[in-house]
C-alpha cells in the first residue's frame, strides 16, 4: 500500500469568494486529506477559509504580508517599521510603480518561512505563484505547480480592451510579473493544469513542451451547489456569475445581448456580485438603458447563491476565455440549463450538456437565449444532461486521486 505523503500547498492569494484559485486550494487540500495525506496550506491574505473538519488533516499557515490589495484599505501606506523589512520594501516600491509584485514577494516569504522553521515536505505544490523563491526550493525537495490558464491571455485582452495609451502602458506594467512566471515554469520538471485547452495554450504562450504537463480537471463542490427543487422557477430569469469589469469575463457582450432580447420579450438578468462603482459595467448599463432589468445581488452566502440558481430559467457564462470554467460546472450541479461560449476550456467542461456560442458575440448570445427561453423541453434536457455530467466527471475525490498519482511520479523522478 502506498504511504501517505506530506504535502505543502502554496497559495499566495486565495480569495474563497472570487476566482477559481481559492476554490481550488480549499477543495484540493480537503480531498487530499480525505485520502489520508498530511496537508499544510501556506497562504497569504485573504484567509482561504479552509473550514477544517473533524478528522481532516489539513493545517493552515498564514504568512504576514503588507496586504496592499485589501479592499478595506486598498494601497495603504505602510509604516516605517514595516518598510524596514526588505521584502516589504520591494513590494511597496513595485506597487508604487504600478506593478503587481505579490507573486514574487510571496515566494520570497515562503522561502524565508521554510528556512526559519526548517519544515520539509515530500512535495511542494505551488498554486500559480511561479516565483523565484519557490523555484529555489526545488533544489531541496520535489516541486510542482498548477497553472490554471495562461495569464498572458488576460494581459492581451486588458491591453486590447482600451484605446487609452496610458491605460495600455498601465496594463503592461501590472502584468510585468509574467516574465518571472514564464522563466520559473520552464524550469519545473512537471506542471499540472486543469484542461487540455489550458495545456495547449500554456505550452504555446510559455514555450514549454506539452509533454511536461499533466492535465487534471478540477471538481465541482456538489455539497454547496445542488438542485433546490422546492424553489419555484421564475420565467424569463437569467443568471450570470461574472460581475467583474474584467474584459475576459465577457459581461459587456451579455449586456448587449440582453438589450437585443428585451426588444422581443421581457427578461430579468441576475448578476451575482457587485459592479465596480462608476466602472465600465455600470456605465454600459446606463448607456443601454436597461438598468431596471438588471439586478446585482452583492455578496451572498452559498445557500442564497443556490436559491438564485434555482429561481432562474437559464445560466449564462459569457467569458471570452476560461482555463477551466467553474461557473459552468456549478450551474450544471444546480441542474440549470447553461449557455456558454467556446472560449478556452469551456467546451471541455460543458461537453454536449450546454448550448455553445462563439466568444465576444452578443448576437449569438441573444439568439441562444431566445431559443432556449422558447423551448422548455430543450431546457429540461440540458439541465438533466449537465447534472449527470457533473456527478460523473467532476468530483474532487477524482481530482485528488489523479493529483497524488502525479505527485508520486514527480517524487520518483526527483529522487
Amino acid at each position: 500500500m502506498n504511504s501517505s505523503l506530506k504535502i505543502g500547498l502554496i497559495s499566495y492569494r486565495s480569495n474563497p469568494h472570487c476566482g477559481g484559485q481559492g476554490v481550488y486550494i480549499r477543495h484540493l487540500s480537503h480531498a487530499l486529506a480525505d485520502l489520508g495525506h498530511e496537508v499544510e496550506v501556506i497562504a497569504g491574505p485573504p484567509d482561504p477559509l479552509l473550514n477544517n473538519r473533524l478528522n481532516n488533516n489539513v493545517t493552515l499557515t498564514m504568512l504576514k504580508t503588507l496586504d496592499l490589495y485589501n479592499p478595506e484599505d486598498l494601497f495603504r501606506t505602510p509604516t516605517l517599521n514595516e518598510l524596514a523589512d526588505p521584502i516589504n520594501l520591494i513590494e511597496w516600491l513595485d506597487v508604487s510603480l504600478m506593478g503587481y509584485p505579490e507573486p514574487m514577494t510571496f515566494g520570497m516569504r515562503v522561502k524565508k518561512h521554510l528556512k526559519e522553521t526548517k519544515k520539509e515536505y515530500d512535495i511542494i505544490h505551488d498554486n500559480q505563484c511561479l516565483s523565484y523563491g519557490i523555484l529555489s526550493l526545488a533544489k531541496k525537495m520535489p516541486v510542482t505547480a498548477t497553472i490554471h490558464h495562461p495569464i498572458t491571455v488576460d494581459r492581451r485582452l486588458a491591453v486590447q480592451s482600451t484605446k487609452s495609451f496610458l491605460k495600455k502602458v498601465k496594463a503592461l506594467r501590472w502584468y510585468s510579473f509574467i516574465s518571472m512566471q514564464k522563466k520559473v515554469a520552464k524550469k519545473l520538471s512537471c506542471i499540472i493544469t486543469v484542461s487540455e485547452s489550458s495545456k495547449k495554450d500554456i505550452a504555446k504562450e510559455f514555450n514549454i513542451p506539452e509533454s511536461k504537463f499533466k492535465t487534471i480537471p478540477i471538481g465541482i463542490d456538489t455539497n454547496n451547489f445542488y438542485p433546490m427543487d422546492i424553489v419555484k422557477k421564475q420565467p424569463n430569469r437569467i443568471i450570470v456569475t461574472n460581475s467583474a469589469d474584467t474584459p475576459l469575463k465577457g459581461l459587456y457582450h451579455l449586456l448587449f445581448a440582453i438589450k437585443g432580447v428585451l426588444k422581443i420579450r421581457p427578461v430579468k438578468l441576475v448578476v451575482i456580485g457587485s459592479p465596480k462603482k462608476n466602472g465600465g459595467i455600470e456605465n454600459l448599463i446606463k448607456k443601454l438603458g436597461i438598468g431596471q432589468y438588471i439586478k446585482f445581488t452583492g455578496r451572498i452566502d452559498h445557500e442564497q447563491f443556490v436559491r438564485e440558481y434555482a429561481k432562474s430559467s437559464i445560466a449564462v457564462v459569457p467569458s471570452l476565455y476560461e482555463g477551466f470554467g467553474l461557473p459552468v460546472g456549478e450551474a450544471m450541479a444546480c441542474r440549470i440549463p447553461v449557455i456558454c461560449t467556446t472560449g478556452g476550456a469551456l467546451p471541455e467542461v460543458a461537453g454536449d450538456a450546454a448550448k455553445l456560442v462563439p466568444p465576444a458575440n452578443a448576437k449569438a448570445l441573444e439568439k441562444a437565449i431566445l431559443e432556449l427561453l422558447d423551448d422548455p423541453s430543450q431546457r429540461e434536457a440540458l439541465a438533466q444532461k449537465g447534472y449527470q455530467r457533473v456527478l460523473k466527471e467532476f468530483t474532487w475525490e477524482k481530482t485528488a486521486i489523479r493529483t497524488v498519482e502525479a505527485y508520486r511520479e514527480i517524487i520518483n523522478d526527483y529522487h
